[in-house]
Formats: structure tokens, sequence, C-alpha cells
């Protein structure tokens, strides 16, 4: 790298005071003496701690016997997991047996909502919420089932809210739009360019923003003539680059084609110009174009398929990317989460509506209260699950906690978290289930929230979102302009601000299969200490921002990087999984087992909120006639 932190260290992410004006440590850490996870910075998502027990269990194989231990506390159910499908599970739970019901939720990590994670900090006065991980609510009007709008209702959601919440013209009336940054180790310069040709329907700010002419960006771009020249070609005059074969032909082709491959050869890119899209599929997708099929990329409005002649294909969710993509919470889903948790347990927080939620006060202390009907425990890591031999008897569960074997029993339990550990610690699933849950590797990322004490740069360059194809962070934007239940998003570019900045971890355009990628992703994750996380961040923005005037040593007040090496939900690729018929994989994979079901969104392989919920009702449903 070439820039480092000069006279000052980031120690957990945040600012020491040696040089004039830096945060103070305490600042940026919980108040001394109270648990209170979501304003830790540093080294989150999957944090130190919240897997090395489950990594005994399912890499080195080792079980744990609870049949010895004395039965610590009964339940009606235990939940496996306090993300948001475990905490909607609970939820439906209760619902149907009522206010009585004794519930108990495990959670591995340190905090609730599971990849719902909210960051939080404070720069000086000013309060800046942040999402560690799922980021909004995808296409309510499209995906959203009827059960999922009856629970958000229930938890005093209403989506018309977001029309006034989320300010879609704050960055566009500062004259901001997307820029595109290069790379010297790449394209042999460092080169932000304002202006960004690569648009999909989930992008936020696509509709106002004002586009720049693509010969004017391309022209910017530090590439040959002719790849400039193929480029201008392929954004301004779509073609159909299959003419010839039927529309049938043509879906079977793009099923079993990568999109790097199709904008390679079929679109005619060649090797250079290609070079632009390498990342471009990473913030929606958590896949590089070499493993997404060119099929995936259309149905997701990514570029080159306009001229194909192939419509939306009769897709029922194609109207899913014509939705604003503005349901978001100033901490994403993690607000759901909290909306889920103060519902389940009520003395954690005062409030009933999705606008006091924001700023609550949440008493982490009377999550686990003796005696209360609903206990959710942290830290807690299940490592076995099992039926009882005599049908209708109790479920045993066994977790580790603070180096501690425990068990419990209940009457019935949902798994709800990570699929791919179900074989490990439920032993007596059928083989075929056992092998179905295997298939589930989930795709692995990082997603960064940086605190910087003024934005003037990004105003500078003209730009609020700015993508790079082959830099280690491959998008860096500004935060989401949400104002909702008393918390007020940064307008002045003078104010402390949220910098958001994703990395996916992949070895692209290597010849590996998707699933070779995510695993050797989860390894490089899991090797990389905060500090690369942390100077990779300063060097990164140091060149791209660095001409507007930021300087990382005086602009960054804290640094949080929520590391996910279990991200998002797998889901069928078809380019390597073998067309099935019959049950789907994921179908046999959640099959309930005596009084043990399974719900999360990998019992979808859905990586969206939505699915998360759905699943929750399933699991509860199935438990009804065990």
């Amino acid at each position: 790298m070439s820039n480092t932190i000069n006279r000052r260290d980031f120690i957990g992410g945040t600012a020491l005071v040696i040089a004039g004006g830096l945060t103070p440590l305490a600042q940026m850490r919980a108040e001394p003496g109270r648990y209170y996870p979501p304003s830790l910075t540093g080294l989150r998502g999957s944090h130190p701690g919240s897997f090395e027990v489950a990594h005994q269990v399912g890499r080195e194989g080792k079980s744990f016997d609870i049949s010895n231990l004395a039965v610590e506390q009964g339940f009606d159910l235990v939940v496996v997991g306090g993300g948001i499908s475990g905490l909607a599970a609970a939820w439906f739970y209760r619902e149907a047996h009522g206010s009585a019901a004794r519930i108990l939720i495990l959670e591995n990590h340190d905090d609730f909502g599971g990849h719902a994670k909210r960051n939080e900090f404070r720069v000086g006065d000013h309060l800046l919420l942040g999402y560690g991980g799922t980021e909004s609510l995808q296409s309510p009007k499209t995906f959203f089932s009827k059960t999922v709008n009856r629970l958000l209702h229930s938890l005093g959601v209403d989506l018309r809210r977001f029309d006034t919440a989320f300010d879609r013209k704050l960055y566009t009336s500062l004259g901001l739009t997307q820029g595109a940054y290069f790379d010297r180790e790449t394209f042999g310069v460092d080169r932000l360019v304002a202006g960004n040709p690569v648009v999909t329907g989930g992008d936020s700010f696509a509709i106002d923003a004002k586009p720049h002419p693509i010969e004017a960006v391309v022209a910017e771009f530090p590439m040959s003539d002719d790849a400039k020249a193929r480029l201008i070609e392929f954004f301004k005059y779509p073609k159909d680059y299959l003419a010839g074969k039927s529309k049938e032909q043509k879906i079977a082709y793009l099923k079993k084609i990568s999109y790097r491959d199709f904008l390679r050869q079929d679109a005619g890119l060649g090797d250079e110009a290609v070079k632009f899209f390498n990342g471009s599929t990473f913030g929606l997708m958590a896949m590089g174009p070499d493993i997404l099929p060119a099929l995936d990329a259309m149905s997701s409005q990514y570029r080159g398929f306009a001229g194909l002649g192939l419509g939306d294909l009769n897709d029922p969710e194609a109207a899913a990317f014509d939705e604003p993509y503005i349901y978001h919470f100033p901490d994403g889903n993690a607000s759901v989460a909290r909306l889920l948790v103060r519902s389940l347990i009520p003395t954690v927080a005062p409030g009933r509506t999705m606008e006091d939620v924001v700023l609550a006060d949440f008493d982490y202390s009377k999550l686990d209260v003796e005696g209360a009907p609903i206990r959710l425990r942290l830290n807690s890591t299940a490592v076995a699950v099992a039926n009882a031999r005599s049908r209708g008897g109790p479920v045993d569960i066994g977790y580790m906690r603070s180096g501690s074997l425990h068990r419990v029993q209940a009457k019935q339990c949902v798994l709800a978290g990570y699929n791919m550990m179900i074989p490990h610690i439920m032993t007596e699933l059928p083989e075929a289930q056992k092998k179905a849950l295997a298939l589930s590797v989930k795709m692995p990322l990082v997603y960064v929230n940086v605190a910087i004490r003024n934005w003037h740069a990004f105003v500078k360059l003209g730009v609020h979102d700015i993508y790079s194809p082959n830099a280690y962070f491959s998008n860096a934007k500004l935060d989401y302009p949400v104002s909702l239940g008393g918390y007020r998003n940064p307008r002045d570019p003078s104010e402390a601000m949220l910098l958001h900045m994703e990395h996916i971890p992949l070895t692209p355009n290597r010849g590996l299969t998707n699933v070779e990628q995510f695993r050797l992703g989860r390894q490089l994750l899991l090797n990389t200490p905060f500090a690369e996380y942390e100077t990779r961040i300063v060097d990164q923005l140091d060149r791209m921002l660095g001409p507007g005037g930021f300087q990382s040593v005086r602009d960054i007040a804290a640094i949080t990087v929520n590391r996910w090496p279990h991200g998002y939900a797998y889901s069928a690729d078809s380019l390597f999984d073998p067309e099935t018929e019959g049950p789907q994989p994921y179908e046999i994979a959640r099959r309930r087992c005596g009084s043990v079901t399974i719900a999360n969104s990998d019992a979808g392989w859905n990586s969206y909120t939505h699915e998360a919920i759905d699943q929750a009702w399933r699991a509860v449903n199935e438990l009804k006639s065990a």
C-alpha cells in the first residue's frame, strides 16, 4: 500500500488522540459498564468470539455430548439463531400459542439481528447510524407476501413513510452523480471519472440523476482508443448480439454463458474493455461477472441485453426493479430486527412505531431475564440438537456460552442459523437432507462504514457513489439520505457523514466455480486482520478522493468493518448447478424432522428479508403437525 496512517493508530477502528482534534476512543465506544454492541467499532459482523465454537463443530468434527448434563431450563420453543428469521419465528409462534408461550432464542453473536447489523457512531455532536449488513426492504410491492405485510404492519411499519423519509433529490441537488474509479495497478493510473454508465434497477438515484453523455464519460477512461470505442458503441447502440437464434435458443445460451464471456465475446468488448465490468455485479449479486449467468444479469437489468428482443420473458419479478430502492431505515433492516425484539420483549425499549424505534434506547440487560416468557440469549452457540427417542418427547438442545456447555429442552425447535451448520449439530437427519443442506455455501462479503468529518471532497469531485471495477473495494458511497423518527441525515457537506464501502473477496477469471470462489473468499476474510482492512480503506480513499482535498489522517473519525464469511444465501447458478426435476435442494434441506424444523433465508435460497420472514412462517406452521 502506498499510504499509511501517520501520527496515530486506529485501535479497534477508532482514532486515538495523537494528532490534534482526533476523536477520543471513549467517545466511539459504549458507555462504561454498559453492554451495547451497536456502538462497537473495529471488526464486527462475524466478530472474534462468534464463530470459533461453530468451526470446532463444522470444520474439526468435534461433537458435544450433553446427555449427562442436567437440563437447566424448559421451554415451549427454542429458536437457534437471532436473526430476522429466528425473531420472526418466535413472533409467529407466540401469535399461534399465546403470550404465555415460553420461548428461548439462542444467538451466537454478541448482538441480535444476524446480518441486520446496526452500526452507531458519534462524531462530535453528530450521531450517525449505519447498516453493517442487510441493507433495505427490497421491492415490497412485487415481493412481499400477505404474511410479510401483515407482520410489518403489526410491528408498526408503514411503507408509505419511506416516500418522504428517503430524500432522493439531495445528492443530485448538489450536482452529484455516480462515478467510476480506475486504480493504477490495473489501468496504469489512479483516476476518478464523474459519470458511470453501469446502472441496474437496484440504483436508488438513477431516476433523478442527469446522466453525463456516454462519449464524454468514456473519453476519460484510462484505456486505449479501441477499448473506449467499443464501450461507447456498446452503451450507445444496443444490438442483437445473438442474431440468428430463436428466443428459446437465446435463453438456453444465456443460461450457460457467464455475463463476462457474453460481454467479451458476443458483445464484442474484448479483453481490455470488459475489465470495466469486473466489479459491476458485486454490489447487487455478491458475485463476479465470470460466475454470474448472463440470463441472471439480464433479469437484474444489467447492460447488454436491450437489443436481444427478449423483453421481460413474462417474468413476474421483472417489476421489482421498477420500484424505487428507498425502503431503508437509517440502520438498514436492523430496525426491523429491533421492532421484532421490542415486540417480543417489551421491557427492552420504549415505543411502538417505526419512527420511535430508530432512536429507542435498547436495554440489553432485559433480553434474558429469569421468569420472562421470551428470552434472547446472546453469545450462545448451539452445538447439539436432537429429538427425543420417544415420540412427543422434548427436543434436547446443547449450546456453548463463555466456555461452558449448557443443556435446555423444548417441546419444539426452529433452526434459523446457517443451513450448512445443521448437519453437524443435528446428526439424526437423513443423509439426503444433510447433503442438500451442505449445498448452501453462502457468499462472503464485507460491509464497511467509515465515519468522516465532512464530505466536501465528494462535492468538489461531483460524485456521491463511486464504482471501482478492480480496486479492493468495489463500491464507496455516501450514506442513504434518510431522516426518520428524530434522526436527521447529513445534508450539509460540512457535517459528519457515513461512507459505506463494499468488498467481495472473490478470485475471478481463474476458472474457478462459484462455490470454489465462495469458500476461498471465506478463508480470505477470516485470515485478514483489521489492520489490513484499515490500510486498504485509507489507501483507496486517499487515492480516490485526494484530488478533492480528502486526507484520511484528518478526515476519518472511525471505521467499522462488518465481516460476513457466510453472507448472502446461496442461489441456484445455471453455469454450475444441474437442472433438477422434482423437489429443489433447498426444499429437501428444510424438511421438518420430528419436532425440529428449519427457517432462515437459506431455506429458500434467497437473501432477502422478506424470504427470511416467509420461511419463519412456514417453519412455525410445520410445527403444528409435529
